[in-house]
């Protein structure tokens, strides 16, 4: 079931995130799909629709985050919970590669986030080469 967000902070979560997804960072002007508001800490779990327990999502990454908060990290060998968008810095946790096409964790938390999330699939790997490609991607932001 879907939760009524009122217009003035979807605008507010969007500008916040540049109408880009808070977790793989894809803009949404290069998508078919309308991006979501996400509940970080989910609703089940008693997260409330607020601006600071909301974020814009790709479909992608709400479908495979759903209702987690928490991974397994085989390197650490720990549960650890998933990248907060409005707690922790991306670039704190996350970068590009060389050529822009595949996610990097640079933490547990970043580790645990793209896999979770399945945020380097081979499919966004190979239009991320196109966005590079058309001079639309990474993110400036």
């Amino acid at each position: 079931m879907s939760v009524y967000i009122r217009v003035d902070l979807q605008r507010r979560i969007r500008n916040h995130f540049s109408n880009c997804c808070a977790y793989c960072r894809t803009d949404e002007s290069l998508t078919v799909s309308t991006f979501e508001f996400e509940h970080i800490i989910p609703r089940s779990a008693g997260g409330k629709s607020i601006f600071e327990n909301l974020c814009l999502a790709c479909p992608s990454c709400n479908r495979y985050k759903a209702y987690r908060q928490t991974a397994f990290d085989k390197v650490s060998q720990q549960e650890i919970t998933l990248f907060h968008p409005h707690q922790q810095l991306w670039s704190e946790h996350f970068a590009w590669n060389e050529d822009s096409t595949e996610i990097i964790g640079l933490t547990a938390v970043g580790r645990i986030t793209i896999s979770a999330l399945k945020m380097n699939r081979s499919q966004m790997n190979r239009v991320r080469k196109m966005w590079v490609t058309m001079g639309e991607h990474p993110p400036s932001n």
